[in-house]
């Protein structure tokens, strides 16, 4: 590096046009042994290579981002999106890392939460597979950023080297104007150049150091000469000496702070500002203030090596912390797994270990590759074990195939027979037998059930339908049932208050009416839709209506004997149940988002009323659910 302390070797006198010989001042510290010089001199050229590595980039990073960990997917998307429509792909580096890294912390979670649900309801590990849609746009437009930046870097080199070209003749200027000094022009001239230098962008590091170097030294003997005009000189001395004076002032508060990370990032600012920025002082003053600025920079410098011995003694910590993980993988014993849940269960404790063994942090980089290939040798035996395992689940999953094709088979050469009392033996002995057989491979799973349900179904629904219309009975039920319906408007017309106990009467006597044919059932909605409009008329609790109207509904269903429509209410109210957790959990997310608003906020208010009401049905739901599981039939 050339500083105020340093020439170009081949220049060592330089002749002003009055043949006045001037000195090229040599600013190497007279208090300094050559020792501290030579180690001084090795900071100083550490940091010139930082800065000439990074001359290629227009404008650094901010490390002000917003705190991503807080965001959602969708939020983490919608962010890339925007850094990328607002910012330059090279400029957005460490925020877009910082979304990736959250996005991927965020969607393993939701992975691991939908594997275990998936493995809770019956499915295999090897078969699992989910797909997000908020993952897949995010994939796209990471690697339409990719893409960018890469396009980016390949027109920036054509850009650096133009920029080259623009340096290099600005010098060939300077050089000019010093060898044909022109008297009161020649100031003038020379902040045009310096005016377009500072102008002019970025350049390749590998020719930085030297470009800048050669300039710095014409702009010194620039100020050498420039004799002509002493109190423009003097002027612009004092004015150098008094901006390089607050970066050593910062240099040294730098040298204070506890974070060495921190502070060498920002001398390496500071150093460029110092070169590139402001230029140079009277002589006199060269070397004092350079030998400030020297030491605040070593001082920082071996604060920084401290600390990073401290990191590497923390690194051979961690070896033995990742050996200690790597032998309880190695002891794990799992000779004894026999069912999918010993396996599942090992899955799980594996995970764990791998988890805990990455959470461990570095190791020192020379035994880092030996570490790695000691875990990968300790999972592999895991991984080929349980391989094994389930690839023999696999033949018991093709052999449960056969017989649920043959169950299917049997159910389609019944669903359209007449000889009913035989046939809905062996039906329902048929849907026994189905539910005894263990799991299938998961891409056949979906389209056998449907298949199979839709057989039984044809059977019941033409059973159901035979016996509907061949129950006089319930024709008469339903005239019953009509005529009292009407009855009951008209004294609500007539202004006739209901309670609790009125319903329940209600209740009690229409389900005494008894059943109605399949075909007429709509009589039995409006009654609820009747029920529900008195209820909310007369200001009564919606729960205990929705129980005694469900209980009913069961109760109906129970002496048709019709146990396969009371399976699918339960299937339908658990789905219901996920349904409504869902929402309140999505609008306790919106809450979230909007809760820096006054507590009467209209907008506030309707979400938590929404809340509330779906806590409500969440109770209902619930309520119905265990009304149902305690039912025995």
């Amino acid at each position: 590096m050339l500083d105020e302390k340093e020439q170009l070797p081949e220049e060592k006198e330089i002749s002003n046009e009055n043949s006045q010989t001037i000195e090229i001042s040599d600013q190497a510290s007279t208090t300094e042994t050559p020792e501290k010089k030579e180690e001084a001199e090795k900071v100083i050229g550490e940091i010139d290579k930082r800065i000439a590595e990074s001359s290629e980039k227009d404008d650094a990073e901010s490390d002000d981002m917003p705190d991503y960990e807080v965001f959602s997917l969708e939020e983490l998307l919608a962010s890339l999106a925007l850094l990328m429509d607002e910012s330059e792909p090279h400029k957005i580096g460490k925020n877009v890392n910082k979304i990736k890294s959250v996005f991927n912390s965020k969607f393993g979670a939701i992975l691991k939460e939908e594997k275990q649900k998936f493995l809770d309801q019956g499915g295999e590990s090897i078969d699992f597979n989910y797909s997000n849609p908020t993952k897949t746009a995010f994939n796209e437009k990471l690697a339409e950023y990719k893409k960018k930046r890469s396009d980016f870097f390949k027109n920036q080199e054509q850009f650096l080297n133009e920029n080259l070209e623009t340096k290099t003749q600005l010098i060939e200027n300077l050089k000019h104007l010093i060898e044909n000094a022109e008297g009161a022009t020649m100031y003038k001239k020379f902040k045009e150049i310096q005016d377009r230098w500072n102008k002019t962008g970025p350049i390749p590091r590998t020719k930085y150091s030297d470009v800048w170097r050669t300039y710095h030294h014409h702009v010194e003997r620039f100020y050498d000469l420039l004799h002509l005009n002493n109190d423009l000189r003097e002027l612009d001395f004092k004015h150098n000496l008094e901006e390089k004076l607050k970066l050593v002032e910062r240099a040294e508060a730098l040298a204070k702070l506890d974070d060495p990370n921190k502070a060498f990032k920002e001398l390496q600012e500071i150093h460029k500002m110092w070169k590139e920025d402001i230029g140079p002082v009277a002589r006199e003053h060269r070397e004092t203030i350079w030998n400030r600025f020297s030491t605040a920079t070593k001082t920082i410098h071996d604060k920084r090596h401290e600390y990073y011995k401290g990191l590497k003694s923390q690194f051979e910590e961690n070896v033995a912390k990742k050996m200690a993980v790597i032998s309880e993988i190695e002891n794990m014993d799992f000779s004894n797994y026999s069912s999918r849940s010993d396996w599942q269960k090992g899955i799980n404790e594996m995970e764990a270990l791998r988890t805990k063994f990455f959470e461990v942090g570095q190791v020192p980089r020379a035994k880092s590759d030996a570490i790695w290939a000691k875990f990968k040798d300790a999972t592999r035996r895991f991984n080929s074990e349980k391989n094994k395992y389930f690839k023999n689940v696999k033949k018991e999953h093709l052999a449960n195939l056969n017989k649920k094709k043959e169950l299917i088979e049997r159910a389609n050469e019944l669903k359209d027979s007449e000889d009913w009392d035989t046939a809905t033996d062996i039906m329902k002995r048929i849907q026994s037998d189905w539910k005894k057989i263990g799991h299938v491979p998961r891409k056949y799973s979906d389209n056998l059930w449907k298949e199979f349900k839709d057989a039984c179904n044809h059977y019941f629904d033409r059973l159901h339908a035979k016996q509907d219309a061949g129950n006089q009975e319930m024709i008469e039920v339903f005239n019953k049932k009509k005529s009292y319906l009407n009855s009951l408007k008209e004294q609500v017309d007539q202004g006739a208050k209901v309670g609790l106990k009125d319903i329940a009467s209600m209740m009690e006597e229409w389900k005494a009416l008894g059943p109605v044919p399949r075909n007429m059932r709509h009589i039995e909605g409006k009654f609820n839709k009747f029920i529900d409009s008195i209820s909310v008329s007369n200001n009564i609790e919606r729960e205990e209506v929705e129980m005694m109207k469900f209980k009913n509904t069961v109760d109906a269903m129970l002496a048709q004997k019709n146990f396969r429509k009371l399976d699918s209410e339960q299937l339908f109210i658990r789905k219901k149940l996920d349904e409504t957790v869902r929402e309140i959990q999505q609008l306790e997310n919106n809450v979230g988002f909007i809760s820096n608003v006054s507590e009467d906020n209209p907008l506030l208010s309707n979400v938590k009323n929404q809340i509330k009401e779906y806590e409500e049905r969440l109770e209902i739901w619930k309520a119905k659910l265990n009304y149902l599981q305690k039912l025995e039939y």
